[in-house]
């Protein structure tokens, strides 16, 4: 807790600042000295300037004989940290060791207030404060005595300088100028102080399968350089759990150990499928964690770091909200990066894991993700020379990965039904490698009348190996039967791909009352050789998997999302590019375009491991069309269509629509989604989804905000939630309200969120919240 400093560590901030050669300088209208009994007394604007601190008062008068200085009437101390203290009355000794002021007023440079009746200060060490009052609200400028939003009410303050702690003691919570809570005694931190041990501010939470959760944390300062904070859970339907993380920081970096646990009361409170489930004699009523991070700069250039997650199963984090491990995917991994003008270096080692509820075979993997590869290692370094080559750009470009994989990722014809036959071989069993180095060069002209002509030459080649399984090599033999093509899986092979390019762009300005617009349009040519190995089932597809064909990938040279796929034969894409602005503020933007398989093996029509390019707009010579369309205003309204259109009939493939506003006091936006079948991409039905959001401002400092995700295909509201907020300098509010469900089973899972922030006090509440505003 940062709380104000307290009058007393003012006057210590004066003492022990002061240099012992500093000068007073003392202002005022009249200076009496009184020799019969040793005073100095000086009256009317009197001010005191003392090693960049200041002292302004009425009248102030020092006793030589006790060594004390009394300032009333209106008196203001300035420290030279811009603290002020005000009061009417101020009693200290010369050295500030010692003193006592009535009706204090504190307010730091941070904005925080302290006000007492009297305060004491004894020994140069203790200060207390009697009827004292904290906060740290401003006053309100309308009303300066209306009661803050909250403050801090205590019969005394005890302020202890040598073990920099402030306690109050017999003290109210005041909440808008009402007592709801009554606080016998509790210590903070002094505010000098940025690290101390103690307990800090509870979280609650809710969950349908855990119950209600209060979490109580306790942290240890043990260093300026390292501590340790742990904190015992408790949830009402699975018992106690304990978290423990551990943080150090170094010059160069920092890094955390992260551990968990519980013994669950309950497994069988979970869905019945999942791992979490099944009785106490199971190895999973013992679940836990352990997660690192950390990065550190080896020098200006290069970086270290790690971020790796170990659990007893594979949705133990996501099911307790593990802080910093609670993702869906996770991706544990080492890494090394290098940056250095146009050099670019990474190496790292990678696990994928999903947390997923879905139970494993053998209770002695469930902590493992058999299908999800080791990646060991995955190399990239990109390359740009800074000497033009033949007036163009020359780039180079190296990427590596070597993978193991226990068990095979395959999908059925029956969805989950094995031996229905294999559709697709999403990732192999056993080993596999890459190593693929490209290069391409390209330079622009400009013609006299605005065309842009840009010649690209390119080259790309690659070594691979291959040891699948026997399982796996049966497998793709299966599958190979079914799609009518060929097994030609090899454990070693090479490919080469170059490139001849010309691309072609005419931007035209034109003008009209109050608007610009410039219409561009453009078109690319690629002249290649057939794509390796392609027509059979020879090149596992592990990183080029996702793939959407839309107007943002219209123009891209290899529209393939990584390395393990090539695109080749002869192509050509067409198409324009539109942007407006009007003079209301208004804006347009606009493409649409197609492309062309000219010549040779279209790489799209070409199935392989996943099939890819399967139902992708592609694998025909003339693809389907593919536009977006988009519009913003100055006061906030935004919107867009995009969408791919089959090239015969015009019928919607994939369209996405989405709505904006954003301005005060309400925010809203909506989507539409949808995606048209794509069985041999594994996706036998249509998808359709909505999704909304918004938010709304009343009052000054209130909000209330929603958002959900309805699948229309599926009938179900899979996510919603409502919420509402407050917040304003000095406090924050807020309450959650979520529900998602199972896209088949639709069984219902409810979170209930709210957290309190006093400013300079803690948080109060859920630590992490499922709901996104």
């Amino acid at each position: 807790m940062a709380t104000a400093p307290a009058f007393a560590q003012s006057m210590e901030d004066l003492a022990s600042d002061v240099p012992s050669d500093a000068q007073m300088l003392l202002e005022s209208e009249t200076l009496v000295y009184d020799n019969d009994s040793q005073t100095v007394t000086a009256v009317g604007g009197v001010q005191i300037d003392y090693a960049g601190n200041r002292l302004v008062a009425q009248r102030v008068e020092y006793d030589r004989k006790t060594q004390r200085l009394v300032a009333s009437g209106d008196v203001e101390i300035i420290n030279s940290d811009g603290t002020k203290i005000n009061s009417e009355h101020i009693d200290i000794t010369d050295d500030f060791a010692d003193g006592f002021v009535n009706a204090l007023r504190v307010e730091t440079v941070d904005k925080t207030y302290f006000a007492a009746e009297s305060a004491e200060r004894m020994g140069g060490v203790l200060t207390t404060f009697h009827n004292g009052v904290y906060t740290a609200c401003e006053p309100c400028e309308d009303k300066p005595d209306k009661p803050a939003i909250w403050r801090v009410k205590s019969q005394k303050i005890i302020w202890n300088s040598q073990k920099k702690t402030i306690r109050f003691q017999n003290s109210n919570f005041e909440f808008f100028g009402m007592p709801i809570a009554y606080l016998p005694v509790f210590e903070i931190a002094d505010p000098t102080v940025k690290r101390k041990s103690g307990f800090l501010f509870p979280s609650i939470s809710y969950k349908s399968d855990l119950g209600v959760g209060v979490g109580i944390p306790y942290y240890f300062a043990l260093s300026p350089t390292y501590d340790l904070t742990v904190k015992g859970n408790y949830y009402s339907k699975q018992g106690f759990l304990g978290e423990a993380e551990w943080r150090q920081r170094f010059n160069n970096g920092q890094y955390n150990l992260k551990i968990a646990g519980i013994r669950q009361q309950d497994p069988g409170a979970f869905d019945a499928n999942t791992e979490n489930s099944g009785p106490s004699d199971k190895p999973n009523r013992f679940r836990g964690m352990m997660g690192t991070e950390g990065q550190f700069a080896i020098n200006s250039r290069w970086d270290f770091g790690w971020n790796i997650l170990l659990q007893t199963d594979k949705n133990f984090s996501r099911t307790y909200g593990i802080d910093g491990f609670e993702e869906y995917v996770h991706r544990s991994e080492v890494y090394l990066t290098g940056l250095n003008d146009r050099n670019y270096f990474d190496l790292r080692g990678m696990k994928f894991q999903i947390q997923e509820d879905i139970l494993a075979t053998d209770f002695r993997q469930r902590g493992r993700d058999e299908k999800q590869p080791w990646v060991l290692p995955s190399f990239d370094y990109a390359y740009i020379p800074d000497t033009p080559l033949a007036g163009g750009q020359l780039s180079f470009n190296v990427n590596a990965r070597a993978l193991s994989r226990d068990r095979i990722d395959q999908t059925f014809n029956t969805p989950y039904v094995p031996g229905s036959g294999v559709q697709r071989v999403r990732g192999i069993e056993g080993e596999s490698g890459r190593l693929t180095a490209e290069a391409e060069w390209k330079r622009s002209f400009v013609t006299d009348g605005g065309m842009v002509f840009t010649p690209l030459l390119a080259f790309q080649a690659d070594g691979n190996y291959v040891n699948a399984s026997s399982g796996s090599l049966a497998a793709i033999n299966e599958m190979a039967n079914n799609r009518g093509t060929t097994d030609d899986m090899r454990s070693s092979f090479f490919r080469g791909m170059a490139t001849l390019g010309l691309e072609w762009r005419w931007p035209i300005l034109f003008s009209a009352t109050g608007s610009s617009h410039v219409l561009e349009p453009m078109a690319q040519l690629f002249v290649r050789p057939n794509e390796s190995y392609v027509g059979g089932l020879a090149v596992p597809n592990e990183d080029a998997q996702s793939f959407v064909f839309d107007a943002s990938t219209l123009f891209e040279r290899d529209k393939f999302s990584g390395y393990d796929r090539i695109e080749g034969g002869t192509r050509a894409n067409v198409g324009f590019r539109y942007v407006s602005s009007y003079d209301n503020g208004w804006t347009t933007n606009a493409m649409f375009g197609q492309s062309y398989h000219l010549n040779g093996e279209n790489s799209f029509a070409a199935p392989d491991l996943v099939n890819v390019g399967a139902n992708s707009g592609l694998e025909t010579d003339r693809s389907d069309y593919v536009g977006l369309v988009g519009l913003s205003s100055p006061n906030g309204i935004s919107a867009s269509l995009s969408g791919r259109f089959d090239e015969q009939t015009f019928e919607v493939r994939r369209s996405e629509v989405k709505l904006g506003y954003s301005g005060s006091p309400i925010s809203l936006s909506a989507r539409y989604a949808f995606i048209q079948a794509q069985p041999d991409y594994g996706f036998t039905e249509d998808r359709h989804e909505v999704s909304f959001g918004g938010s709304a401002q009343f009052a000054e400092n209130w909000r209330v905000f929603g958002s959900g995700t309805y699948d229309l295909e599926k009938n179900v509201m899979v996510r919603n939630g409502i919420g509402f907020g407050y917040a304003d300098e000095c406090f924050t509010y807020l309450m959650t309200y979520s529900q998602t469900r199972d896209r088949d089973d639709k069984e219902v899972s409810q979170s209930i969120g709210f957290n309190i922030s006093f400013r300079t006090l803690g948080d109060f509440g859920s630590a992490t919240s499922n709901f996104i505003q």
